[in-house]
C-alpha cells in the first residue's frame, strides 16, 4: 500500500466508519418492543413514510451499478449505456399501475415476500418456491455487482494491488463485506434505511461538483463531445465496425432501436420486480407514500443522466483514458477520472460516496433473498409452525449466506462483466411478471400454466444468454439476441415466450377442469386504504370491513 493517497484512504477509511456506527445504531431507530419479528428485522416495522422510503428506495435502486457499470458502458459503447436512464423514467409510471396494489394486498394478509402473495394468490407451494428461487438467484449477482463496485475502487485507490496473494489482495473486500453482514444482521433494513441519507447526500454533492468542476478541466463539454465523437467513429480493428455511436444517427439507428428499446422496457419491468425493490416498497407506512415516491424518484432519473456522462468524460480525458486502457477494465473509467480530475481530499469523498451507495443496496437485497428463503423455503417446507423468532433468526443467518454466495460471485468471476451479471439477473427476474403482475389483476392464469411458462422462459433466457458471444468472449457476451432478424433483449423474449405458454396451457388445463388451487385474497383488498386493519399471518384470509 505504499503508493496509496494517504488523504483519500483516510477520508474513506473515516466515512466508512460513520456509516458502519450509523448502521449498528439504526438498530435502536425506531425500534419497537419485539424485534424478533420479520416484520420488524425484514421490513422496518411497515413504518416508513414518503420521506423515509423516498431515501430507503433511491438507496435501494442506484446502486454501484449506477456509479461503475453506466458509465463504463457509456465509455465502452457510447449511447446504448443511456438505456438505462430510459428504463428509469419508463419504470415509475408502469410501477404505479401495480405496486399501489401489491402493498395493499400485502398489508391485509401480512405477506413479507412476493412469493408470499403468490403462494396466496393461486394456492400454489410450487408456485412460491419458483418465485423464491428466482428471486434468490437474481439477486445473487446483482448483490455482487456491488462488490464489484467496492473492488473497482479500491483497485484505483492501489489498495492490495501491491500484493500478488490473491487473499491479501481481496481483504479489503472481504472486510467490507464482513462489516456489512454484521450490522445486517443485528438492525435488519432499519439499517440500510438510516445509511441511505448519508449515501444520497454524498452522492449528490459529487455528481453536481463533477458535472459542473470537470468540463472546465477538460476544455468544455463542446470538447469532450466532438473527442467522444471522434473516438466512436474510430473503426475497431477486431470487429471492423466503429467503436461506439456518439449518438443514434440514420445509418445506425434501425440495426440498434430494436436492441435499445428492448432492453430499456425490459429492465423497467424487471426492476421492481426484484425482491429488494418490493421490500422496500413493503416498508411504507401508507399506500399514499407508495404512490408518493413513483411521483418523486424520477428526480434520480437526472442524476443518472448525468453520471453516464461520465463515460464521456473519461473518454475525453487522456489520462483516464490511458489508465482505464493499460487495466484493460472499463469499470475503472469513472474511479480513475476522479482521481485524477479531483484533489485528493475529493477523490476521497467521491469513492466513499461510491462504496456506501454499494453496501446500502447490498443489505436490501440481502435480506429480501433472505426473508424468501425463511417464508417461502424453511417455513413452507420444513417448519410450517415456525415462531416469529425463529423465523426472524433463520433469515438473519440466512442473509449471511446470501452475501457469502455473492462474494464468491465478486471474486471468482470475471470482473470486466459485472453489468452482464445484472441484466443476466433481469432476464431471471422478468419471467416473475406473467404470474406477479399478472396475479395483480386477474386470477384466470392456471396455476400449473404460470409454473410452466415460468419453467419454460427460464431454460430459454439462459440459454440464450450463455450463447451469446463476441470476437472476445465466448459465452455471456451480453444480454440482446437475434430474433426475426433483429437483435432484442433477452429477457423480453423470454418472457413473451413464459407467457404464450402460460396463456395456451391455461386455456387446455380450464377446458381439463383440473383444480385451480384457492384464492386467499378479495378484491376490495388490493386497493385497502393504509388505515386497514392490522395485518394477519399469511395463509389466512382476510377482509377489510
Amino acid at each position: 500500500m505504499s503508493h496509496v493517497n494517504a488523504t483519500t484512504f483516510t477520508i474513506v477509511v473515516v466515512l466508512f466508519l460513520l456509516v458502519t456506527g450509523v448502521g449498528f445504531a439504526a438498530a435502536r431507530w425506531r425500534r419497537a418492543a419485539n424485534m424478533r419479528h420479520l416484520d420488524e428485522w425484514g421490513l422496518g416495522g411497515r413504518g416508513f413514510g414518503t420521506f423515509i422510503t423516498w431515501f430507503l428506495l433511491g438507496g435501494d435502486l442506484y446502486t454501484a451499478y449506477t456509479f461503475i457499470a453506466v458509465p463504463a458502458l457509456v465509455f465502452g459503447s457510447g449511447s446504448i449505456g443511456f438505456y438505462a436512464v430510459a428504463y428509469t423514467i419508463v419504470v415509475f409510471p408502469i410501477v404505479l399501475i401495480f405496486l399501489p396494489r401489491l402493498w395493499s394486498v400485502s398489508r391485509v394478509h401480512g405477506y413479507i415476500t412476493p412469493a408470499d402473495f403468490i403462494r396466496g394468490r393461486y394456492g400454489s407451494r410450487g408456485l412460491a418456491l419458483a418465485s423464491a428461487f428466482t428471486g434468490i438467484l437474481a439477486l445473487m449477482p446483482y448483490i455482487a455487482l456491488q462488490l464489484v463496485g467496492i473492488q473497482a475502487v479500491l483497485s484505483v485507490m492501489g489498495v492490495g494491488t501491491s500484493s500478488s496473494n490473491t487473499f491479501v489482495k481481496d481483504l479489503p473486500l472481504f472486510i467490507a463485506f464482513l462489516v456489512l453482514a454484521i450490522f445486517t444482521y443485528v438492525s435488519g433494513l432499519r439499517a440500510p434505511a438510516l445509511i441511505a441519507f448519508v449515501k444520497d447526500t454524498l452522492i449528490y454533492v459529487f455528481v453536481l461538483v463533477a458535472v459542473f468542476y470537470i468540463p472546465t478541466r477538460l476544455g468544455g463539454w463542446g470538447h469532450i463531445f466532438h473527442v467522444t465523437q471522434t473516438h466512436f467513429a474510430t473503426v475497431s480493428p477486431v470487429t471492423k465496425q466503429p467503436l461506439g455511436t456518439f449518438l443514434p444517427t440514420a445509418k445506425n439507428v434501425g440495426a440498434t432501436r430494436f436492441d435499445f428499446a428492448s432492453l430499456a422496457l425490459g429492465s423497467a419491468v424487471a426492476l421492481f420486480l426484484y425482491p429488494h425493490a418490493i421490500t422496500g416498497t413493503l416498508a411504507a407506512k401508507h399506500r399514499s407514500a407508495v404512490k408518493r415516491n413513483m411521483i418523486y424518484l424520477p428526480l434520480y432519473s437526472v442524476l443518472l443522466a448525468l453520471i453516464a456522462l461520465f463515460g464521456y468524460m473519461a473518454i475525453a480525458d487522456p489520462v483516464t483514458a490511458a489508465n482505464v486502457k493499460k487495466a484493460g477494465n472499463a469499470q475503472l473509467a469513472v474511479p480513475y477520472l476522479f482521481q485524477h480530475m479531483f484533489p485528493s481530499w475529493f477523490t476521497g469523498i467521491a469513492f466513499a460516496g461510491i462504496i456506501i451507495g454499494a453496501l446500502v443496496p447490498a443489505a436490501i437485497m440481502a435480506i429480501a433473498a433472505a426473508n424468501l428463503f425463511t417464508r417461502n423455503i424453511f417455513v413452507e417446507f420444513f417448519k410450517q409452525d415456525a415462531s416469529p423468532a425463529l423465523q426472524t433468526r433463520m433469515s438473519q443467518w440466512a442473509s449471511l449466506v446470501v452475501k457469502l454466495g455473492a462474494l464468491l460471485f465478486a471474486v471468482e468471476l470475471p470482473h470486466t462483466f459485472s453489468i452482464n451479471l445484472q441484466l443476466l439477473g433481469g432476464v431471471w427476474i422478468l419471467q416473475l411478471g406473467p404470474m406477479l403482475i399478472g396475479g395483480l389483476f386477474t386470477r384466470w392464469f392456471h396455476r400449473w400454466a404460470l409454473l410452466a411458462g415460468w419453467f419454460t422462459g427460464m431454460i430459454y433466457g439462459t440459454l440464450c444468454a450463455y450463447n451469446v458471444h463476441n470476437p472476445t468472449t465466448s459465452h455471456w457476451a451480453a444480454s440482446s439476441d437475434i430474433v426475426f432478424g433483429h437483435s432484442i433483449y433477452i429477457g423480453l423474449s423470454a418472457v413473451i415466450l413464459n407467457l404464450v405458454v402460460a396463456v395456451v396451457l391455461t386455456l387446455l388445463l380450464k377446458a381439463a377442469h383440473v383444480p385451480e388451487g384457492t384464492d386467499e385474497t378479495l378484491p376490495h383488498q388490493y386497493t385497502a386504504d393504509p388505515d386497514s386493519p392490522a395485518p394477519v399471518p399469511a395463509g389466512v384470509a382476510a377482509s377489510v370491513e
